[in-house]
């Protein structure tokens, strides 16, 4: 295993940081995409460029490797869990909650699960300090979430059934990627993975949506801008981010990569304080700090073995 401050580490570290920044600026790009295209839509188009990115990027550097037999259902497990399941029910869930708001205090409870279900499924070591860390993170983000915010109803509660159905496989999700054998690339591993995601999401997509498209005409000029926005989410929320992502996950863990799923609303806040202007109060940034001060908590370990959970 990697010591804390190994450069194996600090590239994990950087990854991840890198990857979140990605995932927390898509929400811009996916909100201009929706203006032309339904989610289920805009979904299955940004993962199947996602995949012909990576089947062109993967076979001209020699980096997409054939993957044995004995595998396939684990890259299948993998490809339903996210993108298929996740992205599904986090679409659904947050239309049937009142407040957006709500829906995301909900979804950030994926740090909080991955050490359990980490421990559980895989034996995963997991200390005190690690769960101490992502309580603190936990709650500064919903402290971020719900400072100044007045509509805070939940809806229908299929809405919150749906959003914890998404936490639950995006967090079973990385616990098979740490799983997946040492000798697969990255590349490989994200690219399979949403390769086996389409699968479920093609027929899904053609019931659902394809007989609305074929009678819809579509000029160029109105899809182009929201047509760009989803070429952006394949290229870096779905190709980049995720590969990023998974190195992470296969080099420092489930629990400790999760807790970084904290820190995206942060980032978010930081890029339209930045870009749109939109003002922080000082109650939100203390709350940002408590996030990071919790993850830098979570973070530490003194020796493999300090504090195990049996």
């Amino acid at each position: 295993m990697a010591t804390k401050n190994s450069p194996d580490n600090i590239l994990a570290y950087s990854a991840v940081i890198i990857a979140m920044i990605i995932w927390s600026s898509a929400g811009i790009a996916t909100k201009i995409a929706l203006r032309s295209f339904s989610p289920l839509t805009l979904v299955t188009l940004r993962f199947t460029i996602a995949v012909l990115l990576m089947l062109v990027i993967g076979l001209a550097s020699g980096t997409l490797q054939k993957i044995e037999r004995k595998h396939i259902p684990m890259f299948l497990l993998a490809g339903f869990f996210q993108p298929f399941l996740y992205y599904v029910c986090e679409t659904y869930g947050m239309r049937l909650m009142n407040s957006p708001t709500v829906a995301e205090v909900f979804l950030c409870t994926s740090p909080i699960l991955a050490p359990v279900f980490a421990f559980v499924l895989i034996r995963e070591h997991v200390t005190l300090r690690n769960i101490i860390g992502i309580l603190i993170s936990t709650g500064g983000v919903i402290l971020m979430l719900t400072i100044g915010n007045n509509n805070f109803s939940i809806g229908s509660p299929w809405g919150v059934v749906l959003c914890f159905a998404a936490v639950i496989s995006a967090v079973l999700y990385t616990i098979i990627l740490r799983k997946f054998p040492d000798k697969y690339t990255n590349l490989s591993i994200v690219f399979y993975v949403q390769l086996s995601g389409l699968i479920f999401f093609y027929p899904m997509w053609a019931v659902l949506d394809l007989p609305q498209l074929i009678g819809t005409p579509l000029q160029w000029s109105d899809i182009a801008i929201p047509f760009g926005s989803i070429v952006y989410l394949a290229a870096f929320s779905s190709v980049l981010a995720f590969i990023l992502f998974s190195y992470t996950i296969r080099r420092i863990g489930v629990t400790r990569a999760n807790a970084f799923n904290n820190i995206r609303p942060v980032f978010t806040a930081l890029l339209m304080f930045l870009f749109f202007n939109e003002q922080l109060p000082m109650s939100k940034w203390l709350a940002m700090l408590l996030v990071i001060i919790g993850l830098f908590i979570c973070q530490h370990e003194k020796t493999p073995h300090n504090s195990k959970l049996h």
